[in-house]
């Protein structure tokens, strides 16, 4: 019948839905989101070094360069090898990390965040956000100084091998502190210096923000035509427990003034060759590129004059490097590359070309307090769990809402633990009235249940009139199959909303709950911990006792055993309830075992509140039969809440 037909429905997608969150759980193996709209280039070639240029038929590798008529040699000159560090990892300086920069190529080597620990439950050390790729014996620091192309002469001087002069260290008034490079292009025939590279960083107390300007001075007599490239951004590491989140993002801005982003997830990456290049194909004016993992993020935001659009940048590019060529080793890790386009320098000219490089958490209490996060919409780097069920237009504005609200209970309640409770019961309340009516239209079909049997066995020969009088029996009995349905296609967007803002909510990171157990609300719960165990067959490996997904298996259970169940009028019927209540107890807990303890004490919490729940509700359908019994009934609440007289009805008509 139909209402067969769509209650299967439902649950095939519930199914699916808990699917999703298997891979989530990274259990079964790693989970990859959906492909964006980059374009993907295996290469053969393995990279032994980073200095090595790109092949020239890649797409923004280097612009189209104009042979001089009379060949020029040119030379770069800078300084010694030395390590300068901006920033502070003392948390009483103000700093939000610490910077170290190198003068190879005027790189940044690392960035330490100060408020923020690696989670390590042994010996928690202060997280480094961005590092060195290690790859054939050489590093790729982030921001390095690449290839810089003279157009006019067709060359292209490797920056990145060359040890920048450093010019010092300033600290300001305000506190912030800033770092100058300097490099010099010269002609080595006649040693006449040409132009003049220098690079400044800047970092600011209570900010996240690493400021980057490269200032290029034309210092011959002839204009020049120039193009530089910078790496990117190098190093970030996976944050999920359980599975690998990392991500590349490019955002644009397309012709009709909309915001548009494109991302690929480092999984669709997998089986690839030991050096590969993705692009990012124009869908307009190119605002950022991005280096996400779970609650961090590195983004890189060319700058214009007057404007978010620089104008003056090329199509982002990242390459994605594997190092022992093996897949899943730990070693894989993603950079990505800012090329510019051809500049024209006049004669003694200098032009400037500022560059926004945040490093910090995806946090969008951070994103929304700054007018240029905002204007640049940074939040698109914070990703939630979307499915066919719920679709990003619903989910985003729910999971955003959600984190709102957790945050505002926070001012009141600073325990995340405590807030995600509250949330739980707040939303059971909601939607009480909802599950009270499905509650009880279920009840009432486990006691129509043999009638339906009689007319189907009845009018077994005729469908039609089967299902008319099954569906007139509904009628009659107040038993509808939608109100069965409804609590679960109501809490759907809610469950998946709620389990994505928790998910991927940094405010949790490092939040306890118990100051003797769950310490941190994003990983799992850890009672105790034990050398790292691998289960054959399935090749799960554990390291830890977790008791919240025990807990909520004894929640599953007791709410199995309250739910209302259709009477079971044949052996296959009971065997398959009684499978449901093995199964779903146990199916559980396994499949979120490893999850991170904030979204197991949601469920658990959930749970036990839907248990308290139906025994309320058990308790009013008990006593609703009673007075059904007694020959009275309940009116509605509009009559005052009197009791009339039953009125006796047909159990069907025939005609």
């Amino acid at each position: 019948m139909k209402y067969k037909i769509i209650f299967g429905l439902v649950i095939t997608a519930f199914v699916i839905f808990c699917g999703v969150l298997v891979l989530q759980s990274g259990l079964f193996g790693e989970s990859s989101s959906a492909e964006g709209c980059f374009k993907l280039q295996a290469e053969t070639t393995v990279i032994g070094d980073a200095d090595t240029p790109a092949p020239a038929d890649e797409p923004n590798s280097q612009p189209q360069l104009v042979q001089a008529a009379e060949p020029v040699i040119f030379g770069a000159r800078g300084g010694a090898a030395e390590t300068i560090s901006l920033g502070s990892l003392d948390k009483n300086s103000g700093f939000e990390f610490l910077v170290k920069l190198n003068t190879r190529g005027a790189a940044i080597e690392s960035v330490t965040l100060t408020n923020f620990d690696d989670r390590n439950y042994k010996n928690p050390q202060p997280l480094v956000l961005l590092k060195p790729i290690e790859i054939s014996g050489t590093q790729i620091l982030s921001m390095a100084n690449a290839g810089f192309v003279l157009g006019e002469y067709g060359q292209k001087l490797p920056l990145d091998k060359l040890y920048w002069k450093n010019l010092g260290v300033e600290t300001a008034a305000d506190g912030s502190q800033k770092c100058l490079f300097e490099a010099v292009v010269y002609d080595k025939k006649a040693d006449a210096e040409q132009l003049i590279l220098r690079k400044t960083y800047m970092v600011r107390p209570n900010s996240f923000d690493l400021d980057c300007a490269l200032s290029i001075t034309n210092d011959s007599d002839v204009d020049q035509v120039v193009a530089f490239e910078l790496t990117g951004l190098a190093g970030i590491d996976r944050e999920d427990v359980r599975s690998d989140s990392r991500k590349v993002i490019g955002a644009f801005l397309n012709d009709a003034g909309q915001f548009d982003t494109d991302r690929k997830d480092i999984k669709k990456f997998e089986g690839k060759s030991v050096y590969d290049k993705l692009s990012l194909e124009g869908k307009g004016a190119f605002l950022w590129e991005a280096v996400t993992n779970k609650y961090f993020a590195g983004i890189l935001a060319p700058q214009g004059d007057n404007d978010a659009v620089s104008g003056w940048a090329v199509e982002p590019v990242a390459r994605f490097y594997n190092p022992d060529g093996q897949k899943n080793s730990g070693d894989e890790n993603i950079a990505t590359a800012l090329n510019s386009k051809l500049l024209k320098i006049a004669a003694g000219d200098t032009r400037n070309y500022k560059i926004l490089l945040y490093a910090g958490p995806k946090d969008k209490r951070i994103f929304d307090k700054n007018e240029l996060y905002r204007t640049l919409i940074f939040s698109q780097t914070i990703d939630f769990m979307g499915c066919c069920i719920c679709p990003a237009s619903i989910l985003n504005p729910l999971a955003f809402g959600i984190l709102w609200i957790m945050d505002w209970i926070y001012k009141f309640i600073p325990n995340y633990g405590i807030v995600i409770i509250i949330l739980v019961f707040f939303i059971r309340l909601m939607i009480h009235p909802v599950t009270k009516k499905s509650q009880i239209s279920m009840s009432k079909f486990g006691k129509i249940a043999p009638q339906v049997e009689q007319i189907k066995n009845k009018y077994a020969n005729d469908k039609v009139e089967m299902n008319r009088r099954v569906m007139a029996l509904y009628k009659e009995q107040g038993a509808s199959p939608i109100m069965g349905m409804l609590p679960m296609l109501v809490q759907m967007p809610i469950w998946i909303s709620l389990y994505s803002a928790i998910s991927s909510s940094v405010a949790l990171r490092g939040q306890a709950f118990l100051p003797f157990w769950i310490t941190d609300l994003s990983v799992p719960d850890a009672l105790f911990h034990f050398p790292m165990v691998t289960i054959p067959l399935v090749n799960w490996q554990i390291d830890s006792f977790n008791l919240l997904p025990i807990l909520m298996g004894v929640a599953f259970y007791l709410q199995q055993k309250m739910m209302p169940t259709q009477a079971a009028t044949n052996p296959q019927m009971a065997q398959q309830q009684k499978m449901m209540m093995i199964m779903m107890p146990l199916l559980f807990p396994l499949m979120l075992y490893k999850a991170p303890s904030a979204l197991n004490l949601y469920i658990m919490a959930s749970t036990f509140a839907g248990v308290i729940e139906q025994k309320v509700i058990k308790k009013h359908i008990k006593e609703q039969e009673e007075r059904e019994q007694q020959g009275v009934v309940a009116t509605t609440s509009k009559m005052g809440g009197k009791t009339k007289k039953k009125k006796p009805k047909p159990f069907f008509r025939d005609h």
